[in-house]
Parts: C-alpha cells; structure tokens; sequence
C-alpha cells in the first residue's frame, strides 16, 4: 500500500489524521483605547516588517454541548473546527475528570443536532479566533480576533514551526520567533498543555486542545462557562 504524504493527505482533506508541524498559541495582551481590528492591524505591520507574507485566512470555532438534567451525571461535549482541516469535526466529551478526544468527519455536526434530547447547546457561549495566516521562513503564523456571541474577546497568536514534529525540538526555536514578534510578553515556558507532551509527536488534536483551553480562558473572564 503506497503511503500518503502529508502534502496529499491534504489534499484529500485527511490532514487531521497524520502528524502536525509544532504549533504554540499565545495570547496577546490589550492595550487600553487600542480595538481588536487596531491590534490585529499593528501586529500585521510588525510581523510584514520582518519579511512575512499574508496567505488567505483561518478560522477556529468552539461549540459547547450541556447534557440535559435528566442523565444525572453532568456531561459536556465541546466542538471545535478547524479551517487547517476542513474535512474533520473535533469533539471533545468531558465527565467528571475525564476527557474523551474524538475526531469525525463532517456528519457528527448533524448527530449532534439530532441529539437535542440528551445535549444542548450553549449559544451565547459559542466562540471562534479567526483572522490573517501569514508565511515567514519555517515558521506560519495566524492572528486570530476572539469572539464570543459576536462581542471581540481579545487575540491568540498561532505559531507554527513546520520543519518540526516533535515540541521539545522545536521549543527554543519557536519560543525566540514569538519573544522577537511580540517580546517580553512571552513566557520562556512551553503551555501548559504541552509540557507533559514534549517528547510525542504533536498531533492536530494538540492544536484543539490548546485553543479550547484559550477560550475557556475568555469564557472565564467573561463570567460564561
């Protein structure tokens, strides 16, 4: 069986199925009187300032699911899409202390939509970071707007160093691009989600993970869970 390259796998809409270049998310700290559309804009200006050029544009989502009172134990179910891998639906079913990640394809947005009886959805807590994805030598990086119910949250910075598939090998390297395009406000540890998964290969569900755990960070913030 001849095996499928990254490249075409990408083609295929298969992405989310084979391993993911190293990506880090950064929040970006707001500066009083300054927008999001000013902020995105300014940090436009600095990263085309250092050679980058803008390649289309990119879009996370978070959809979260309730359980209904009637199934006793509290469940939550969490949906993210990612425009990297338009052919992947990302899920994940929180109980408890327990965490379920699953990655289907398109259709499990209609399940869930059949599943209103069991899971409902928490409109006003629906939230996305989407904005310009720019190239800049080995590294990719996407300045994302967050919004929740269509009132901007702040901005995440995606980085991605694609030479590399393992974290630990590429830590240094992506923690000195972010600490020269953003400075001090980088810290010189990896995320928190990552630091027990330095030595495995990153896979595109570390990326999900690390964007559910920035927006549950603004969903905090703004007294909505």
């Amino acid at each position: 069986m001849r095996r499928v390259s990254p490249a075409d796998a990408q083609k295929l809409g298969y992405v989310a199925r084979v391993p993911l270049r190293d990506k880090w998310l950064q929040q970006y700290p707001m500066i009083e009187n300054r927008t999001g559309p000013q902020t995105i804009e300014f940090l436009t200006k600095r990263i085309v300032a250092l050679g980058a050029v803008q390649v289309g544009q990119f879009l996370v989502d978070c959809e979260t699911y309730m359980s209904v009172p009637q199934l006793g134990v509290q469940r939550t179910v969490h949906v993210l899409h990612n425009s990297e891998q338009p052919a992947s639906v990302f899920a994940l079913l929180e109980s408890g202390s327990k965490v379920v990640p699953l990655i289907a394809d398109g259709l499990f947005d209609l399940l869930m939509m059949k599943m209103t009886t069991i899971y409902t959805s928490k409109k006003q807590t629906k939230i996305e970071s989407k904005g310009p994805r720019f190239e800049i030598g080995d590294f990719c990086v996407k300045l994302g707007s967050v919004t929740m119910s269509q009132n901007f949250k702040g901005v995440l910075v995606e980085v991605e160093y694609r030479p590399c598939v393992v974290p630990a090998s590429a830590w240094e390297l992506i923690r000195e691009f972010l600490q020269g395009f953003l400075g001090s406000t980088v810290s010189n540890q990896a995320p928190q989600y990552l630091q027990n998964r330095m030595n495995e290969i990153y896979q595109p569900m570390d990326t999900i993970q690390q964007y559910l755990e920035h927006f549950g960070q603004y969903r905090k913030a703004t007294g909505v869970i």
